[in-house]
């Protein structure tokens, strides 16, 4: 089967700077200083600044950055951490990689993010962190959070996977709380061409013990002060990533421009239950996905939808198709099916379309007009 619009086009972005790109893994060879490399040291420093803060420590993936990002607050065993249960199973395997408790809240079914009125619900002596997902490239909104943080004496600490330069009343994603966990997955907004991740944050004490985990407890050779691991993000990748990241601006523009295009030849279809999530965040959202709901009222269910538009050469996704307190790993957590009613509900409507900077408006039309087809030969 041909396929008119991938999910995902790495290359539209990859071609023009390909020279670039060729010259900063040339250099990293050329100096051969593979691991905690000049590179890494440039991109940390650049990729903090952008992301409003002051330190930047590269790790081997999003993941860690979790994991090791809490260690480095100070949490860890007997501590209870906050997340939503609609988050993909990374945020959830961070926190119990470092010890702590997860407790799982649901979802603004409208937005798919946090529900801090549902976080206030299940504070307890032991909380002591908060995890805000920035889904899909929007972020919670700091006030709240910060609102959240200061009733109830918790750390934030923000996954920001997904929202690499994200705003929201006047902060970055990155830099409301007191540090963050980031991915460079290949398909992010920023990504590397491999694994790799980074914790962002405003304080060095935080910063240097994330120094330190991520290389085997040690800031000085062969001198472990603490239990770390083999964590770091490769100077090559971060060469790669050095060379991407002043396009970013563009790029999420250019993902914005597109999402604003699909939310106008969405609009008519919000009758026939056809909805994209909301966005609260204006020209801040960076739509990392672009992902919308078939609701109960739509003719066609998501299933259906997705087989349609695959059948029409149109990749699609889910994100996610299985809440965290669902998956069979994470059953000994105690939650059973109907304690998250929002995040199981959205798991079952919500459907993400094709977004990369470089999509043709002649694609977006090509979506549209195959969602369009499917809904009236359903109808007929």
């Amino acid at each position: 089967m041909t396929i008119k619009v991938p999910f995902v086009d790495l290359n539209s972005q990859h071609e023009p700077i390909q020279t670039q790109l060729q010259q900063a893994i040339q250099d990293v060879f050329a100096k051969g200083d593979f691991i905690l490399g000049q590179a890494l040291s440039d991109f940390e420093t650049a990729f903090a600044a952008a992301s409003g803060t002051e330190y930047g420590i590269g790790v081997a993936s999003g993941t860690d950055a979790i994991a090791l990002g809490l260690q480095a607050c100070h949490i860890g065993a007997g501590d209870e951490v906050i997340l939503p249960a609609n988050t993909f199973v990374a945020t959830l395997i961070g926190v119990v990689g470092a010890g702590a408790k997860p407790i799982l809240v649901d979802c603004d079914p409208k937005t798919a993010l946090i529900d801090l009125e549902a976080a206030s619900q299940a504070i307890t002596p032991q909380t002591k962190a908060i995890i805000p997902v920035h889904l899909y490239g929007q972020m919670v909104s700091p006030s709240q959070l910060l609102n959240f943080a200061n009733t109830h004496k918790v750390l934030i600490f923000e996954d920001a996977a997904q929202a690499h330069r994200a705003e929201r009343e006047g902060y970055k994603a990155g830099s409301v709380g007191i540090a963050a966990a980031f991915s460079f997955y290949p398909s992010k907004n920023l990504g590397a061409f491999g694994d790799g991740g980074m914790v962002v944050t405003k304080d060095a004490d935080v910063a240097a013990k994330m120094r330190r985990l991520r290389n085997y407890g040690s800031s000085q050779k062969y001198v472990h002060i603490e239990s770390g691991t083999n964590s770091r993000l490769d100077t090559l990748q971060a060469a790669i990533l050095n060379q991407k990241l002043p396009y970013l601006s563009g790029w999420n523009s250019d993902r914005l421009t597109i999402a604003q295009m699909y939310d106008r030849e969405l609009a008519p279809l919000a009758a026939a239950g056809i909805i994209p999530m909301e966005n609260q965040s204006g020209t801040g959202h960076i739509y990392h996905l672009y992902v919308i709901k078939i609701d109960d009222s739509c003719p066609l269910e998501r299933q259906q939808l997705q087989a349609q538009l695959t059948a029409a050469g149109i990749q699609t996704g889910i994100h996610y198709p299985i809440p965290c307190h669902l998956q069979p790993a994470f059953s000994y957590l105690g939650y059973q099916q109907g304690d998250f009613p929002q995040s199981e509900k959205l798991s079952q409507q919500i459907l993400s379309l094709p977004m990369y900077p470089g999509l043709k408006n002649s694609q977006i039309t090509e979506v549209i007009d195959a969602i369009n087809s499917s809904l009236k030969l359903k109808q007929n």
